[in-house]
């Protein structure tokens, strides 16, 4: 039995491996299964190769999207460049030892799912967190020539600022704000990035990276102000089929 799982803690909130139940069932697909592996540490991930499965593909959620690269054999170029992986592919050497490539399909997931939303006045955008899933984030504003901020509780860098710092100038010259960081994921539903709500209006575009639940309160309170309003599912939908055309692909 082909298995591919999901890594990450928790993992409570997750889709994935329903997703992809789902789709063997539609496809016919007799010989896979999809297996949550929850990690209270990124440092037991290699003993879920001791319990007998025929691992071939991992998807890496969070916290674990940048922790996970010490364990790789190897980058794609695009994981390379933005330093983080959401998809394991594992193959075999001749010898039988295990080959674990590293991946980052949620580019391609965010990139495709943004696209059709954008006006040409969203120049400027906030990206809110600065963990794993923000890399991503990052690399696509770049290739698209979003400028942007990044709005962190203790920020280090350059191009970034703390959410005490967004002022009504801020916020009304950055009209694209995208969630990457948990608050407001289920079961905590009524958190949301501490941002100063009164100052959106019907020109900001918020996407949410979380898909559960499906209208988080980040969104609600743009939605109230007329922002449109964009959730994670179909980054999600997108993002997997790209990494399970990775997985069955011969291509290392």
């Amino acid at each position: 039995m082909r298995t591919f799982g999901l890594i990450g803690y928790p993992l409570e909130h997750s889709f994935s491996a329903r997703y992809f139940s789902d789709k063997f069932k539609k496809m016919g697909i007799t010989d896979a299964q999809y297996l949550n592996f929850p990690l209270e540490s990124i440092h037991l991930f290699p003993t879920i190769f001791e319990k007998g499965y025929n691992i071939q593909g991992l998807n890496v959620t969070i916290p674990y999207k940048q922790a996970i690269i010490n364990f790789l054999d190897g980058l794609s170029e695009i994981a390379q460049a933005i330093g983080a992986v959401n998809t394991i592919k594992i193959s075999k050497d001749p010898a039988g030892k295990l080959i674990l490539k590293g991946y980052n399909t949620d580019e391609f997931g965010f990139r495709q799912s943004l696209i059709e939303h954008l006006k040409p006045y969203h120049t400027h955008a906030l990206i809110l967190g600065t963990g794993g899933a923000s890399k991503a984030v990052e690399y696509v504003l770049k290739t698209i020539g979003i400028n942007y901020l990044q709005v962190s509780r203790q920020p280090r860098l350059p191009g970034q600022i703390a959410y005490d710092a967004l002022s009504k100038e801020i916020m009304q010259s950055h009209l694209l704000i995208i969630n990457t960081t948990p608050l407001g994921m289920y079961p905590n539903i009524h958190e949301a990035p501490p941002i100063p709500y009164d100052y959106l209006t019907s020109k900001h575009l918020l996407y949410d990276l979380i898909y559960n639940p499906e209208m988080t309160t980040f969104l609600s309170e743009g939605a109230k102000r007329g922002s449109s309003i964009i959730n994670g599912l179909q980054m999600l939908i997108l993002q997997a089929e790209k990494a399970w055309e990775i997985w069955n692909t011969n291509e290392l």
